[in-house]
């Protein structure tokens, strides 16, 4: 988890004010790599259901057409929470099996970078025996997806992915950046919030000068996919914030090595 803890410091920001600055040309980029991409998911921790060695709790694919698949499946949570309620759950089961009752009474919420869960991704894609990843969304977060989406005018019954709020001027303008850091170290940045309460407060700030700013809501499948194959400029710019659970979390890891880092002064 060191990429989590080098975040740690940054990460107060978003409990406080986020200050909104308006953008100045950005220069083109390519694509970013995978371990760019990789780079920019290192900051947000989700959460497998593993046994004490680690290995993840997963279950076989189901039958497709009445053949039997390969390969398996196991859950990531954006909520160490709703992961520890799931594993509550199972543990309340009586299973006949003393077997299986003890590898349940030995299951553990495991923090991991998603990062990494974007590598294997990428690593075992063309494997035919690969373990597959479903993401398990904040439920939260999901019924807010809805409710913006909802009240865009878009007929909308259920958000299978994540969502990812982000904050824009208006329907068609740009995406509103914001300053990290401070002085020769200050950089501009797009933020992309796992939370829609953090994309709240910035467009609370950017409302009074921008009328139309609205709230941007898009799965994070589709993110990906668009940091891997687009050159848009402001690709690069890129930065995900974490929800407020999971900033909760890297603030009490050790940050001996994290940078300082403060929010700029609005301009």
């Amino acid at each position: 988890m060191k990429s989590l803890v080098r975040w740690g410091a940054t990460l107060g920001l978003v409990g406080s004010t986020l200050l909104a600055t308006i953008t100045s040309t950005i220069a083109p980029v390519i694509a970013l790599s995978e371990q760019q991409i990789k780079n920019k998911l290192d900051n947000i921790p989700v959460w497998l259901i593993t046994n004490p060695q680690g290995l993840p709790l997963s279950r076989p694919l189901p039958e497709q057409n009445g053949k039997k698949t390969s390969g398996s499946v196991t859950g990531v949570y954006m909520s160490k929470q709703e992961a520890q309620a799931f594993i509550s759950e199972l543990q309340k089961v009586k299973d006949k099996d003393p077997k299986m009752t003890q590898m349940v009474k030995s299951l553990q919420v495991t923090p991991v970078p998603l990062g990494v869960i974007f590598q294997q991704v990428q690593k075992t894609k063309n494997e035919p025996n690969r373990l597959l990843f479903a993401f398990k969304p904040v439920d939260k977060e999901v019924k807010g997806a809805m409710t913006l989406l909802k009240k865009s005018g878009q007929q909308v019954k259920q958000f299978r992915s994540v969502p990812v709020f982000i904050v824009r001027f208006a329907p068609d303008k740009s995406y509103v950046p914001i300053k990290l850091g401070e002085n020769k170290a200050e950089q501009e940045v797009v933020p992309l919030f796992f939370s829609m309460q953090d994309a709240n407060n910035l467009l609370s700030q950017v409302k009074p000068k921008f009328p139309k700013a609205d709230i941007q809501v898009v799965d994070v499948d589709g993110i990906l996919n668009t940091l891997q194959e687009k050159n848009d400029p402001w690709l690069d710019k890129v930065v995900f914030f974490p929800n407020p659970e999971a900033r909760q979390y890297i603030q009490k890891l050790p940050k001996q090595n994290a940078p300082s880092s403060a929010p700029a002064k609005k301009k």
